[in-house]
């Protein structure tokens, strides 16, 4: 049997990161190298998940943990302002980053890459990692070589950080990608509401709506003459994205410099 991945979890204690060591813990293929996390430091991984006691304690401190159990990949799910710094520094310690945290800019995504390039490793940046996400996104690209007058609505819980969500922005990237840029609607146009038309990429809008009891939606409308054409995703529970982390995972063993888009892996 081929060794198995060792992996450390950072945002092991938010409920994506806890997914994530159900996962590892419960796969023979993967190993639970350390969990990070800043409110749950000293508890052991698998009661804090409830599962049985796996022996491994959960720290604060990300680099000690990188040094310490010198594993092969970290999955970060933890906050827009720490996406950056703990990216490049798994990447310092020759650690490959699958980050389900969003919030890069361009150009930290152009230096991740260049860093994993030198040292010879693989890391991804994925808005979403459910396939079912990632098939709505291809679809929507497609249709926008047909249909160019498009709008993006996306919804989540109210407790989300950032508007327009990694997967609206990353969506509407790849529609971009297939059509000319057109300002849809009509030129006069006035906003009686600021921001009621939501927020403008390239010739059309995103729309991102937080409310409680929501988990995560997104529908991408199509307009031509006489006809409409709704691409929606629903995503009902955050144990829908393991499957592509999973892949990930083995993934990023594989190749060098740092990918931007589970969709690279779903053809």
């Amino acid at each position: 049997m081929a060794d198995k991945i060792s992996v450390i979890v950072v945002g092991a204690g938010g409920r994506m990161g806890k997914e994530v060591v159900k996962l590892v813990l419960g796969d023979p293929e993967l190993e639970l190298a350390a969990a990070v996390g800043r409110s749950d430091a000293g508890k052991d991984a698998g009661t804090l998940v409830g599962l049985p006691a796996c022996g491994i304690q959960v720290t604060s401190d990300l680099e000690m943990a990188l040094v310490e159990s010198k594993p092969d990949v970290m999955v970060d799910f933890t906050a827009p302002q720490f996406a950056y710094s703990n990216t490049a520094l798994a990447i310092k310690h020759g650690v490959r980053p699958v980050m389900g945290t969003t919030g890069f800019t361009p150009e930290q995504i152009e230096e991740l890459d260049k860093q994993c390039e030198e040292r010879g490793i693989g890391g991804l940046i994925a808005p979403n990692f459910s396939i079912g996400a990632i098939l709505m996104m291809k679809f929507a690209a497609q249709a926008a070589k047909y249909l160019p007058h498009v709008e993006i609505i996306e919804t989540h819980g109210d407790q989300k950080l950032d508007a327009p969500s990694g997967t609206s922005i990353k969506t509407a990237e790849m529609i971009a990608a297939n059509r000319e840029e057109i300002r849809q609607g009509n030129p006069k146009e006035e906003e009686v509401i600021e921001g009621a038309r939501g927020g403008y990429y390239k010739g059309f809008r995103i729309h991102s709506l937080r409310l409680p009891g929501v988990f995560a939606q997104q529908e991408v409308i199509f307009g031509g003459y006489g006809q409409s054409l709704k691409i929606r995703h629903d995503s009902y529970e955050r144990a829908a994205y393991m499957p592509g982390v999973k892949m990930a995972i083995e993934k990023v063993m594989g190749y060098s410099g740092l990918i931007y888009g589970f969709d690279h892996f779903i053809d």
